[in-house]
């Protein structure tokens, strides 16, 4: 149809121009055309050849050459059009067909996956792990609830899960999602959590997440990564286990803030609210890549702040710094070691000294 390419328009200005002299005349005369319409004789002769080839123009018998008319551009378009509904017909019905074939499958999958036996399932690949949550997101009736650890998303994550919510909140299905607290300070996670909350979607953020996971319907599913693996998921439906999986989540809602996006500027001041959960975790003998994936942060943030606390406590080494954590927290009642800037008042064990001598 197209000699451009896809995309490019069948007539350009010389053709209309002379498909309306034809119409109007009659017949053909490329003299009289280029004359009229300001153009070379050539360009009309190549105009109407086009025209012709494309049958919106047609010409008399040979005996009288000249004699062209315009034909109706809606009867012409039919000629190009119907090969092409002919063929979408064609790949439609192929669609319905691989449909109806792959659907064939379904209920002997379902009922594996409804199994007693089958309450737990490995799904071992990322195209599964999506596929499966399109699916359960689509069945689900009433809440879906959500913990992302970690202080970016990507954004074609967010793109993806973008249309699966959209649909999840038109149905008033609730939706609640946990994030750690640098996701603030993420540009697509506050783009993503603006649109979604219009939605109705609720956003949380806390200093420390225990790991990814999703949960539908309260005690139906839940999804949580595969150990080792964090492009699989292990999902099950066994009700106890779900609805242990969503007790958890709702102890971190309970005690996490309102997600509020936040300037780079301010990244100080709500970095020092995980700096009591630094000090357990380094008090706990944990390692930094470690302590880092707990609360959300880069390794080479985590450092930093560990590198401050050590500072701060006067300690000389890591080990130190976690011996003097410890006690700076036996020190105290659970209320006061959970004080935000409860290390900036211990003691530093000099001092200690000088209170004996």
């Amino acid at each position: 149809m197209s000699s451009g390419g896809f995309g490019s328009p069948l007539f350009d200005e010389h053709a209309i121009e002379v498909y309306g002299w034809v119409l109007n005349n009659k017949y053909v005369d490329f003299e009289a055309v280029a004359r009229d319409l300001g153009i070379s004789p050539d360009q009309a002769s190549r105009a109407f050849e086009r025209l012709v080839r494309l049958n919106v123009v047609r010409v008399g018998l040979e005996k009288d050459a000249t004699v062209a008319w315009a034909v109706d551009p809606d009867a012409a378009a039919l000629l190009h059009t119907r090969p092409l509904h002919e063929e979408i017909q064609h790949q439609q019905l192929r669609l319905e067909r691989l449909a109806e074939d792959f659907s064939r499958l379904r209920n002997q999958f379902e009922h594996r996956r409804h199994s007693t036996a089958a309450s737990i399932e490995n799904i071992s690949s990322l195209d599964e792990v999506r596929a499966a949550l399109n699916r359960a997101t689509a069945e689900c009736r009433e809440e879906m609830v959500t913990m992302q650890p970690g202080g970016h998303r990507q954004p074609e994550a967010l793109a993806e899960a973008a249309s699966r919510d959209s649909a999840l909140l038109s149905r008033g299905v609730r939706m609640r999602t946990l994030y750690h607290h640098t996701a603030r300070f993420n540009g697509p996670s506050q783009v993503y959590v603006a649109q979604a909350g219009k939605l109705g979607a609720e956003y949380r953020t806390h200093h420390e997440v225990v790991g990814r996971m999703i949960i539908f319907d309260r005690d139906r599913l839940a999804f949580v990564p595969m150990l080792g693996d964090e492009n699989a998921a292990v999902v099950t439906s066994e009700p106890s286990i779900v609805a242990f999986l969503h007790q958890v989540f709702e102890q971190f809602w309970a005690h996490a803030m309102p997600y509020q996006p936040a300037a780079p500027e301010n990244l100080e001041e709500i970095a020092k609210e995980v700096d009591p959960t630094i000090i357990q975790l380094l008090s706990a003998g944990l390692k930094d890549e470690v302590i880092a994936r707990r609360i959300g942060m880069s390794l080479r943030t985590t450092r930093r702040h560990i590198a401050d606390i050590m500072r701060l406590l006067g300690a000389e080494s890591r080990f130190q710094a976690g011996v003097l954590a410890a006690q700076s927290l036996q020190q105290r009642s659970p209320e006061e070691a959970m004080c935000h800037y409860c290390f900036l008042e211990a003691p530093h064990p000099s001092e200690h000294a000088r209170e004996r001598g």
